[in-house]
């Protein structure tokens, strides 16, 4: 299929407001500044290099020349100027990065092309450069360099009370992955074609079976709307060291954009144009995205309150049954949960 050119288009076009407002939220906790600076000076430009691409392969006219013409097509969709080097390594491990302090490349495991098509590639190429657009690239590398060499590996970091660093940092690279599947859309303008790849990531190649994108899709909607308070506790915890959010609701968050309005205009050519951002409502609505962000952690936050505390009242009540006492009115005295509804 044809794809409609998407020149001189800022990354804020595609930028999801939680994205921005984790990241306004990172950059202000104590420390965190210090933890970029040192670790960016140990290791280097020339330093990172050495430890992500000891055993890659770059890409070129000559070397994959199907990426490389692949990979020039999404460069050219995006009209971005400086084409970051390419590099594929050989592992099984189904994932792609873009890396780097000053001049960021971009990585791609072999087995990311094992499994996907050629337009399901497009998308994580083109999700790679939305990446190097949107500047990220500095953050989700000091978040990698910690996760893959270890906090212990870093004595230099020693004295920084890292826990709420790295737990704010994942947050906030997860929620970056979400601004960067909108360019991959935009880089395949295919919404099929993109979802697909949040269904191959999650499961696999169809093999000699059938795969199905429409239930993995209403699968994701299950998971977005099922259960109660106690469920949304228990999905913080299972994602809250992850570095990337589930597929399931990368697909339904995926699914809901490229049915908004939004995704239309900039299809439409009405979009903001690198240079220009200070104009548009995205750059203008920073402050507010990072109050909304705020409101979905307090709500997430009082959900488990809640939570907690119908489990600690449902235990006392069970306990009083067991031992002959009487049962609690659920109203009056100092209960902190307050009374409960019929």
């Amino acid at each position: 299929m044809s794809r409609i050119p998407l020149p001189g288009i800022s990354s804020v076009a595609w930028e999801h407001p939680a994205d921005r407002a984790a990241l306004n939220t990172l950059r202000a906790i104590p420390g965190f500044d210090d933890v970029v600076r040192k670790i960016a000076g140990f290791f280097g430009e020339r330093g990172l290099r050495h430890l992500f691409l000891a055993n890659a392969v770059r890409v070129g006219p000559n070397q994959r020349p199907k990426l490389d013409a692949l990979y020039d097509e999404v460069i050219a969709t995006f009209e971005w100027p400086r084409r970051p080097q390419l590099y594929v390594t050989q592992t099984p491990f189904v994932n792609a990065g873009a890396v780097g302090f000053d001049d960021p490349f971009i990585i791609i495991n072999s087995g990311t092309l094992g499994l996907l098509s050629r337009e399901e590639q497009r998308d994580v190429l083109a999700h790679e450069l939305g990446h190097v657009m949107s500047g990220h690239v500095t953050y989700s590398t000091i978040a990698v360099i910690l996760l893959n060499v270890g906090l212990k590996n870093l004595p230099f970091l020693a004295g920084i009370a890292l826990l709420p660093i790295q737990v704010a940092l994942l947050e906030w690279y997860r929620k970056a992955e979400l601004s960067c599947d909108r360019a991959g859309l935009l880089g395949t303008q295919d919404p099929r074609a993109s979802l697909g790849t949040y269904l191959k990531l999650a499961g696999g190649s169809a093999g000699d079976d059938t795969i199905d994108l429409d239930q993995f899709l209403l699968q994701a909607q299950e998971y977005e709307t099922s259960g109660g308070p106690w469920d949304s506790a228990l999905k913080f915890f299972n994602t809250v060291f992850r570095d990337h959010p589930l597929n399931t609701v990368r697909a339904a968050e995926l699914q809901r954009w490229a049915a908004s309005e939004d995704y239309a205009r900039i299809l439409r050519g009405e979009y903001p144009r690198r240079g220009d951002e200070g104009d548009q409502p995205l750059a203008r609505d920073y402050a507010a995205a990072a109050g909304y962000y705020g409101d979905r952690a307090r709500a997430a936050l009082g959900e488990i309150e809640g939570a907690v505390g119908r489990a600690r009242d449902a235990f006392g009540q069970a306990f009083r049954s067991r031992t002959g006492g009487p049962p609690d009115s659920g109203s009056g005295g100092d209960n902190p949960g307050g009374g409960r509804s019929s």
